[in-house]
């Protein structure tokens, strides 16, 4: 058995800086993600998005920290006003933090084949150049035995590889995602495996922020009436911070808290947004309900799956050239139609050959047609005929040899058969040339 040996030398130096310089995954990667800090925080594609929520957040808390806690704490009592700006404070980092872990984290990308998968079977045959060849297509789907019940799994075209169970194809970012839960345009990134929980804890967290600030905008409201003993309008007018926060996050507290409720549902059935919007579940078993219990301990209590994708690690050698394009019969999934067979190292056949096949067939008709008529011709006029449409004679010869070699070249490869396959044309202009050669002769014999 032979074994390549390693480079020794200038060449170790010279296959250690090649790999010093190969691009990192996060550089070449086909998905739409915006990467920061060199790969170490990926976000989605609509990332900016992300801003417009940070702001929603902290303009809102600033407002009470500066115009309703610390008129509490200086107007009251520093004992009821200083832990209400702290708490407001420390509870919006902690929001913040979720936020953060949501979005710019991997939400479970599997990644990308660089080769279809083989095919499995094989759908009738094609008839290519006379050669009848078989046309092999990768199954639109798979079945998929999940906790006893059958479930079927697609093919990915872009990602070329079979879908896990409960994975999604998400087409703003690109990627195929693992328990894909859906797009979230305020995170800016897509929800799933690895940052589901996180997610669920922001919008949560942000549900409390939200009724933290609506209940200490009405204590100071009541703190104003009862002070200065006035209806509780009056004490309102008194306070257009309290106003605008409370109708503020009363609006806000309507989606947010709407969310965690649903999310409530979702996790304790164990679906997906995905899933239950296209009511997956509705006339068969979800395989994958486990009890409300057990549910709620596989999104809370559970280790979050480390990463499949190496973003920051060097892309292989092997992995830099241009993926290989399927040839022969193969057949996507999604494909109408075979996929023509491309020849390795020859010019296809084209149609103007194709065309000066039959156009030379024509001729040779429409010539013997006026051998036939034209009974008056000299001999010199038929010693010209005859060589006419023995040129013409070669010509297709050497055509149809020409097709003849690449439709028996298709699938194996290799240019052995092309001088086998010429030989006739070979002789065939010999025999033209000795019969040209004869005719002049018997002409200056004449005297022609």
């Amino acid at each position: 058995m032979y074994v390549v040996p390693l480079p020794r030398g200038p060449d170790l130096a010279a296959a250690g800086a090649a790999a010093a310089e190969a691009p990192r995954v996060y550089e070449v990667w086909k998905g739409s993600n915006i990467f920061f800090l060199q790969g170490r925080f990926i976000f989605g594609p609509d990332g900016r998005s992300l801003f417009l929520t940070i702001f929603m957040i902290v303009a809102p808390v600033s407002i009470f920290c500066a115009l309703v806690a610390k008129k509490l704490m200086d107007d009251f009592s520093t004992s009821l006003g200083l832990p209400v700006m702290i708490s407001a404070i420390v509870f919006t980092l902690y929001d913040l933090t979720l936020l953060l872990l949501a979005s710019s984290r991997d939400p479970g990308i599997i990644p990308r084949n660089a080769h279809p998968p083989e095919p499995e079977i094989i759908e009738g045959n094609a008839e290519i150049g006379g050669v009848r060849t078989p046309q092999l297509r990768l199954p639109r789907t798979k079945d998929v035995n999940v906790n006893g019940i059958i479930v079927k799994v697609k093919y990915c075209d872009t990602c070329m590889l079979y879908r896990p169970p409960r994975c999604s194809h998400c087409s703003i970012c690109n990627n195929c995602v693992e328990r894909f839960d859906h797009h979230c345009p305020w995170v800016g990134q897509c929800i799933g495996l690895r940052n589901y929980r996180f997610f669920y804890m922001f919008v949560f967290s942000t549900t409390l922020l939200c009724l933290y600030v609506f209940g200490f905008c009405w204590v100071y409201i009541i703190k104003i009436r009862n002070a200065e003993q006035i209806s509780i309008w009056r004490a309102m007018t008194k306070t257009s911070a309290s106003i605008v926060l409370i109708v503020y996050t009363f609006l806000s507290v309507w989606f947010v808290g709407g969310l965690s409720v649903f999310h409530l549902y979702l996790m304790g059935t164990n679906q997906t947004t995905y899933e239950n919007f296209r009511y997956r579940y509705d006339r068969r078993a979800n395989p994958y309900n486990r009890g409300v219990v057990k549910n709620f301990k596989e999104i809370f209590f559970t280790s979050i799956p480390p990463s499949k994708n190496k973003f920051r690690a060097r892309v292989p050698q092997e992995q830099r050239f241009q993926p290989r394009s399927a040839g022969g019969g193969f057949m996507s999934p999604n494909m109408g139609k075979a996929v023509g067979d491309i020849e390795m190292g020859r010019k296809p056949v084209t149609w103007d050959e194709l065309r000066a096949i039959t156009q030379i067939g024509d001729l040779e008709e429409s010539l013997s047609n006026a051998n036939i008529e034209d009974d008056k011709v000299g001999e010199f006029g038929e010693a010209s005929t005859d060589l006419s449409r023995e040129a013409v004679s070669t010509r297709s010869m050497e055509v149809q040899a020409a097709l003849h070699d690449r439709r028996s070249s298709w699938g194996r490869g290799g240019s052995w058969e092309r001088t086998y396959e010429l030989q006739p044309v070979e002789a065939t202009t010999g025999e033209t040339n000795r019969m040209t050669s004869g005719n002049g002769s018997s002409n200056i014999a004449t005297g022609n």
